[in-house]
């Protein structure tokens, strides 16, 4: 009886077995399977520089205005004139300046005179009191009337100071050495008071105005240096240094402005110059260069499979991206590669760490 269910179970217990080889066969034989990839070579490249258009302007302009009101009798400069620090640009009809000046004139006088009748009087009070021929009050009463008289000179001299500066008003000076820029009136228009007449720039010290979009802004500093040449003659050119950075972007075209000094510039550098800006950055680093499809994201973590060329095999390699090449067809590679190392493109997907695969190497652009 016993015999009879050995040779019952026997077979059972065979094709279990085999059954297992075979599966075991067939993951092993699945483990050590070559897996075809395609691979590049990485290697350095240097960051890509941002040439930005700009326009020479100058560091100080100033608009030029009458400070009173009065009627335009004459514009001595237009736009381009160089002019130098107290030339005359324009005049205003002075002929109510000129009565203002000759009324306070008058009340001065006029105060002047009571003023020595004033001394006079008090001379005589004081006199009359010490005879005991007058009285204290009389006295008293002429020293206040001189007190008087004095504060009505001192009025009336600061009010002829006044009219009579308020007469320089009457013609425009230049406040510096500069060029004029643009004008605002003409001959014959009444101007209020502080109303422009004319813009007036200096031209020793000039700036290079930048507006530049929020991508290369993040890497802007005081103090950076950029190459500056003319666009209509690249051979014309300069160094800049960055002086201003503005600190909020402009509102409608979202763009931050930077001032470029160039105080040494060549004259060709005119004002309302078109130019082209380029960074000058010192040393700069080599970048490796990636297709996107290279990075592989796991729980928040980039990486990369790299192949070791002697034994064939892949194994994950942390890594960290340029902020601004993330999401992009091509990345830039900050840390974590080195050049001259092979990195699957494509395929990283189905890699598991140590695994054979066959590299077909694509063309680095």
């Amino acid at each position: 009886m016993i015999p009879s269910r050995i040779y019952t179970t026997f077979p059972l217990f065979l094709s279990i077995s085999l059954i297992v080889g075979c599966e075991q066969s067939s993951t092993s034989g699945e483990e050590t399977s070559t897996r075809p990839v395609k691979s590049v070579i990485a290697r350095g490249e240097r960051e890509a520089v941002e040439r930005l258009p700009g326009v020479v302007r100058a560091r100080i302009e100033t608009d030029l205005a009458f400070r009173t009101l009065g009627r335009i009798v004459s514009r001595k400069v237009d736009v381009g004139d160089l002019v130098r620090k107290g030339d005359v640009v324009a005049e205003i009809d002075p002929l109510s300046l000129q009565l203002a000046v000759r009324s306070a004139d008058a009340n001065l006088r006029d105060a002047q005179a009571h003023l020595a009748n004033a001394v006079l009087t008090e001379g005589r009070k004081r006199t009359l009191a010490h005879k005991s021929a007058s009285s204290v009050a009389d006295h008293e009463l002429a020293e206040q009337q001189l007190k008087s008289a004095e504060a009505n000179v001192a009025r009336e001299t600061a009010s002829l100071a006044k009219a009579q500066e308020q007469l320089g008003y009457a013609t425009l000076r230049a406040e510096f050495d500069g060029v004029v820029t643009a004008t605002y009136a003409e001959t014959g228009q009444t101007v209020s008071t502080g109303q422009p007449v004319l813009k007036l720039a200096r031209l020793e010290q000039r700036d290079v105005v930048l507006d530049v979009p929020e991508a290369q802004f993040r890497s802007a500093r005081l103090n950076d240096k950029f190459s500056i040449a003319l666009q209509l003659d690249g051979t014309a050119q300069a160094v800049g240094v960055v002086r201003e950075i503005a600190p909020q972007a402009d509102p409608t075209t979202r763009t931050h402005r930077l001032k470029v000094a160039i105080d040494q510039a060549p004259e060709v550098f005119r004002l309302g110059a078109v130019v082209t800006a380029t960074p000058l950055v010192a040393g700069q680093k080599r970048a490796v260069a990636l297709p996107g499809s290279a990075i592989s994201d796991r729980d928040g973590n980039l990486y990369v499979w790299v192949v070791d060329q002697t034994t064939g095999t892949v194994s994950p390699r942390p890594v960290q991206l340029d902020n601004q090449a993330t999401g992009s067809r091509w990345v830039q590679v900050l840390s974590g590669l080195q050049e001259g190392e092979e990195v699957v493109v494509a395929g990283v997907n189905e890699l598991a760490e140590g695994q054979k695969v066959k590299r077909v190497q694509e063309r680095h652009p």
